[in-house]
């Protein structure tokens, strides 16, 4: 796995700040469509999250992580709004604006 796990942190350290991406188009530049729930358990065990932002992931929707992540409820939200991500009234990333595909870099 831990390949595997590096090829996931490789695409992650590419999202730019104010940009976010989803646990799908992480797995696919990571090599393999399938690996979405590979993607959430790699960025729960992240390694080094001063260096691997895996706030700036979110799922299709644009809905953040549960609240045992990133150490309290609102503190994925708190990280991107100081990036300048802005969110829609329901409480999701305003995907329109701030998805990372990863094709235009």
């Amino acid at each position: 796995m831990g390949s595997v796990f590096n090829r996931i942190y490789d695409v992650v350290k590419r999202i730019p700040k104010g940009k976010v991406s989803t646990y799908g188009i992480i797995a696919q530049l990571a090599g393999n469509p399938r690996w979405a729930r590979v993607v959430g358990y790699a960025l729960h065990v992240n390694p080094f999250p001063e260096e691997i932002p895996c706030h700036r992931v979110v799922n299709r929707k644009g809905e953040l992580s549960g609240s045992f992540a990133f150490g309290g409820l609102d503190v994925q939200r708190e990280l991107l709004e100081k990036e300048g991500v802005g969110f829609l009234p329901d409480g999701r990333v305003d995907m329109s604006k701030h998805l990372w595909n990863g094709l235009y870099e």
